[in-house]
């Protein structure tokens, strides 16, 4: 679509248009009662009685300095009023959703901050006709009264090559400017010196939006209308006409595009920046994309602005200055000095502003190296004389998955996803791997962790967690020794620790209903005679077929299968069978 082409007309959409659902009670109370929301969970702020104003509470603090004063329409939380505190506002105004605050409520707003003691009063207003103009009414008939009051534009839109003559809009690069005049304020700096500064760095600020969907203000029809599939770029925070609709493109693209289009210095209203220039970088949520999203966003933003050699020196990311539920979001930029950054990084108590590091971005290393593996010490143990039973009993129980890999699928596709004979298979497959490529350890508590680790890395799912628990557990108790009261305590080990983290007990139709009567009945190993172990082992894998097979009349009560009817599952759990296998594989082998 060009440039002009109307935002509803060829679209195709206008008439399935409608006004949009919103958590509220009452479309003409929702702004005061969003405001007393606010002044509610926030000790630092007050509202103004009878006006849309919030001030900080403290207000003999102000007493001997310059007080902020900013504001504009509802819709754009936590702007203005997020922002206010020590370091920052003294104030905001409120006007409706998307419409400039009266300018009585402006007037009132200076006069209390100028009765308090105040020693002058800075308005900081965005690029908008009907703020200009009310907060000008203000500023002129406070002025009448001997108010020492001042006011600052914020005009950081990158959008239009050729501005019109309203000039370019203000946008979240008002947010910086928020914060750099409240240090300003809080040193103590008077109000001409300020006004300087800020209108210094407001020529360092740039900022570009694009949205995914339009907005609607309560009660009323969305904004605009934008097919699915396109985004528009360089849109106002009310929803105003952008520069061009595209397809929708990936974060890399659409961030690049946008940095390049906000740089582009035939566009007049460009950030002039170069390689070597220092930058805050401000990752604005306009509303409802995701934070997953804004995080996949910013690092496009940091990577795309270190590789145009620009150093990133901090970042914000979240929502600053919304579009109600817009999904989009906006890119702000502001060179900085040591000076800049300094003020920057001041301290405030504003509720909305984000409790950044002072460290750098750009020349950090992300990443941590990974301790060594401390369950990767099977180097530690030459191959021992076990080897020889444990290889065969290893072999037996990869043979036996990988034989009934279609049966347990099909068991599992009544109650999960039919992937339990699959998921078996791959940490079958990796211990036949395993064996020929790794020396079997003489100490078998080194071998369960080894096999942890491996169904760890290699099986997945929840079966594999489980496995890995059993075996982690249970290793620790036969790192010194071997005989049967070992096996005994390693066994009860695994079995407890996958009840205690699985959520799970024997009964609920899952692998429990096979493991825990083997279990129980292998415990006999610590007081077995010598040359009775076989056969204790022999009823264990009856005990955990039986279980097996019992699952078929349980009622699930975990896992996957505990969404499904009951009157749907009517085969044994796949797990518990896949439990059962595997003990009657280790008897086979043994018995070998």
């Amino acid at each position: 679509m060009n440039d002009n082409a109307s935002r509803d007309e060829g679209c195709g959409y206008a008439g399935m248009m409608e006004v949009r659902r919103k958590l509220l009670n009452s479309v003409d109370k929702c702004v005061d009662e969003a405001l007393e929301g606010l002044v509610g969970s926030n000790g630092g702020l007050a509202l103004l009685r009878g006006h849309r104003v919030v001030l900080r509470s403290d207000l003999e603090s102000v007493k001997g300095k310059v007080a902020l004063l900013s504001g504009g329409g509802s819709g754009h939380e936590p702007a203005h009023a997020g922002y206010i505190g020590v370091g920052m506002l003294s104030g905001a105004v409120a006007g409706a959703v998307f419409a400039s605050p009266p300018p009585g409520s402006v007037l009132a707003a200076i006069l209390t901050l100028w009765r308090r003691g105040a020693s002058g009063v800075l308005l900081v207003v965005k690029n908008y006709t009907g703020d200009r103009l009310n907060f000008g009414i203000a500023a002129e008939q406070a002025r009448s009264q001997g108010v020492q009051v001042d006011m600052v534009i914020v005009a950081d839109d990158c959008a239009f090559a050729r501005p019109s003559k309203a000039g370019r809009r203000g946008l979240c690069g008002t947010v910086l400017i928020h914060k750099v005049a409240g240090a300003l304020a809080e040193k103590g700096c008077p109000l001409g010196e300020i006004v300087a500064r800020v209108n210094e760095a407001t020529k360092n600020i740039g900022t570009l939006g694009v949205s995914l969907s339009p907005c609607s203000v309560p009660g009323c029809l969305p904004t605009f209308q934008l097919p699915p599939g396109e985004m528009e770029l360089g849109l106002g925070i009310h929803g105003e006409p952008g520069i061009k609709r595209s397809k929708l493109a990936s974060a890399d693209e659409v961030v690049k595009a946008m940095i390049s289009h906000m740089t582009d210095s035939s566009n007049i209203s460009h950030l002039p920046l170069k390689s070597g220039d220092k930058v805050v970088l401000c990752v604005n949520n306009l509303g409802a994309l995701s934070c997953l999203e804004i995080a996949v966003v910013s690092k496009a933003a940091v990577h795309c602005l270190e590789e145009r050699g620009v150093l990133v020196v901090r970042v914000m990311s979240g929502s600053f200055m919304t579009s109600l539920e817009m999904a989009g979001m906006s890119l702000s930029l502001m060179k900085v000095d040591e000076e800049m950054l300094r003020l920057f990084d001041a301290k405030t108590t504003a509720p909305a502003w984000p409790n950044l590091s002072t460290a750098s971005v750009s020349g950090r290393n992300l990443f941590i190296e990974p301790e060594e593996k401390l369950d990767a010490a099977s180097d530690d143990f030459t191959e021992g004389s076990l080897s020889s039973v444990v290889r065969p009993v290893l072999e037996s129980v990869c043979e036996i998955l990988l034989q009934q890999q279609e049966e347990l699928n099909a068991l599992d596709r009544a109650a999960g996803d039919g992937d339990c004979g699959s998921t078996h298979a791959l940490v079958a497959t990796a211990m036949q791997e395993w064996l020929q490529t790794s020396r079997i350890p003489g100490n078998l508590g080194q071998l369960l962790a080894d096999l942890a680790l491996l169904v760890r890395e290699r099986m997945g799912g929840s079966s594999g967690a489980l496995y890995c628990l059993f075996l982690s557990a249970a290793a620790p108790h036969l790192k010194q020794n071997c005989d049967g009261a070992a096996w005994a305590k390693a066994l009860h080990a695994g079995t407890e620790a996958m009840k205690r983290y699985g959520g799970a007990e024997p009964g609920d139709r899952t692998m429990l209903d096979a493991l825990c009567p083997a279990v129980e009945e292998l415990m006999k190993l610590s007081t077995a005679p010598p040359g009775g172990h076989i056969a204790i082992l022999q009823s264990a894998v009856e005990k955990a077929d039986l279980g097996a097979q019992s699952t078929r009349n349980l009622t699930a009560r975990a896992g996957r299968a505990s969404y499904v009817a009951s009157q749907h599952l009517t085969q044994p759990d796949p797990g518990a069978v896949a439990v059962a296998s595997i003990m009657k594989a280790i008897l086979n082998a043994l018995k070998a």
